[in-house]
């Protein structure tokens, strides 16, 4: 199988047929191609019997414009082309698609609201690299159609009819629509039919991420002691072991129903809830009145109980780090970014959305009172952490995963543990969109995609 980058141009068909294509001569002759009998062109599930005619004077590959059309190009690409001689199949691609969750056609400067950026921006990243990327909702599935409406930039955003494509990145933030019927069946058929890769398949809940991890002995060490809250009696245990507790949402994101729990001199027990304002306090004079407190919540709310850790801090404000781990170009997990958060001054999580502020890893611990040992590994550590934490994620959730965000925590001793695993990393950005400037997160996320489709 041979391998080549080619310019796509576009011609009105006359002289040729339309279901031929114009190749460079030097190309069809290093590829054996044959001009005397038909050829199959495949792009994502797109097929079409072709014939292909050789030119002295082409470089690229041209295409007729009606052509052009079903297969959903609608300017001129520069994408990666091989040849399967055995199959006599000229395959362009590689199509991506990123499945988001909602889309405005009002607001065409900003369709797919705070991702809007990042969907540009891997737009660029895939011209310049010879990719063709769209962007489509739950709404525009179509059960048992071999195309799909979705969105293409083309000096604008515009709908257009495409095939499915050779990868879909799923990037739907709510469990609920990922859920639908609709989306289930889809993600399964285009895998059965069409031999589409999906990755991020699906939301991790931290239950299943902490039962999981800690059963591994080499991934032990960065848990925290941690429970599915199932009553009195687990949350009994863990306030007597620990001066601190946290409840998380088993299901939650964003910092969103956190609850501080911390045990009293007089052996009250006072709570921390997050909330817009800031935090919410109350107190309680014993764990059964504590438990009643909770029990309306746990209702409608499953929590983990997570054991409390004492954090490094700046100026009292809990310091944690996020960690954004994705495949490379070669299928193998990799760190792209590390950054330190740190608590705004009245909250007790340090999520962006809660008032914390990003810092480098480096600044953040140099402004806490540790050893200058712990302070010189820090970065190396968390590294070292968040690969394997990875690695355990892949190796023992069956479900396709090509990036993660990965929250750890580091103690006063210097000691990392891990606080969360997110399976779909925020792409939100607000900074202006420079046509020369792509992030390392979004040229990772494209190589990985080139990857899975074998270009």
């Amino acid at each position: 199988m041979s391998k080549k980058t080619l310019p796509v141009q576009m011609f009105t068909p006359g002289s040729l047929t339309e279901n031929s294509i114009v190749l460079g001569e030097k190309l069809v002759k290093q590829w054996k191609i044959p001009t005397d009998r038909p050829l199959q062109l495949a792009f994502g599930s797109f097929r079409q019997e072709i014939t292909v005619v050789s030119a002295a004077r082409t470089s690229g590959l041209r295409i007729s414009e009606p052509l052009a059309r079903r297969m959903g190009l609608f300017f001129r690409p520069v994408l990666r082309a091989t040849y399967h001689s055995k199959s006599r199949t000229l395959r362009l691609g590689p199509l991506i698609s990123v499945l988001i969750s909602r889309d405005n056609p009002e607001q065409l400067d900003k369709p797919f609201g705070s991702i809007s950026m990042f969907c540009r921006e891997l737009v660029n990243a895939c011209r310049r690299q010879g990719a063709y990327v769209y962007f489509f909702t739950p709404d525009h599935i179509q059960e048992g159609s071999d195309s799909i409406h979705g969105w293409v930039y083309d000096n604008g955003w515009i709908r257009a009819t495409m095939p499915i494509a050779d990868v879909i990145n799923n990037r739907l933030t709510t469990r609920k629509m990922e859920n639908k019927p609709s989306v289930q069946h889809f993600m399964k058929e285009v895998k059965s039919r069409y031999g589409t890769h999906v990755f991020n398949e699906r939301f991790l809940d931290k239950n299943e991420v902490f039962d999981t991890l800690k059963a591994d002995q080499a991934l032990a060490r960065f848990m925290p002691e941690s429970y599915l809250l199932r009553g009195l009696a687990t949350l009994k245990k863990m306030c007597q072991q620990y001066p601190v507790v946290f409840l998380k949402p088993v299901r939650g994101s964003l910092g969103k129903g956190i609850i501080r729990i911390s045990r009293q001199p007089d052996g009250t027990y006072q709570t921390l809830a997050t909330s817009v304002g800031g935090p919410r306090k109350q107190t309680y004079a014993s764990i059964s009145k504590l438990f009643a407190g909770l029990s309306g919540k746990m209702k409608t709310t499953r929590y983990q109980i997570q054991q409390g850790l004492t954090l490094i801090d700046h100026a009292k404000r809990p310091i944690d780090f996020r960690a954004l781990v994705q495949k490379n170009g070669a299928g193998i997990w990799s760190v792209t970014s590390i950054v330190a958060r740190i608590a705004g001054g009245n909250h007790f999580v340090s999520n962006l959305a809660r008032g914390g502020t990003l810092s480098s890893v480096k600044e953040a611990v140099s402004k806490c009172i540790l050893p200058s040992e712990v302070k010189n590994t820090a970065y190396a550590k968390l590294h070292r952490a968040s690969l394997d934490i990875a690695r355990g994620i892949d190796n023992l959730i069956p479900a396709h995963f090509g990036e993660l965000g990965i929250d750890l925590a580091m103690d006063t001793s210097g000691k990392i543990w891990l606080l969360e695993v997110n399976s779909k990393p925020s792409k939100n950005d607000n900074t202006p969109l420079h046509e020369q400037k792509i992030r390392p997160s979004v040229k990772r996320l494209l190589e990985y995609c080139c990857y899975l489709s074998g270009f």
